[in-house]
């Protein structure tokens, strides 16, 4: 099998081989070596019929996309703040409702109890009264 040394000169590298021995470096000089096509848009390819690649044009891109990175950043510390004063502003309203809330709530728990009591003392009031007259020797058969 037949050695395969790579060698450099200028720009390419050249694979020679032989078959009994290598070609030394030094015998490979300008003269041997390939020149590069040039070509427009550095396609060397043999395919000059492939497009020229450019860089693509964004132009049907959102705003917010083809914006900076810092005003992006800047405009979403200004969402985050307002949003910030919002959720407080919706907090405090919120607050405000439950305090109002408790208090209707304790206020008619107020007034039934109150009214339970005025019940629970005229019942009371009612039994004391029989028993009074009971101890005074008349009965409710005799009242009525």
């Amino acid at each position: 099998m037949a050695d395969i040394v790579p060698t450099e000169v200028t720009a390419i590298t050249i694979h020679t081989e032989t078959n009994e021995s290598v070609v030394p470096q030094t015998q490979l000089n300008e003269e041997n070596a390939i020149p590069l096509n040039s070509s427009s848009g550095g396609r060397a390819s043999g395919k000059p019929w492939k497009y020229q690649k450019v860089a693509t044009v964004r132009s049907n891109l959102p705003e917010n996309v083809k914006s900076k990175w810092e005003e992006r950043m800047e405009k979403t510390k200004k969402e985050q703040a307002m949003k910030k004063l919002q959720n407080e502003l919706k907090e405090e309203k919120d607050a405000e409702k439950k305090r109002r809330r408790e208090i209707t709530l304790e206020r008619k728990r107020a007034a039934e109890e109150r009214r339970r009591l005025e019940e629970d003392k005229a019942k009371m009031g009612a039994k004391k009264a029989a028993r009074l007259r009971r101890r005074a020797g008349r009965s409710k058969k005799i009242n009525h």
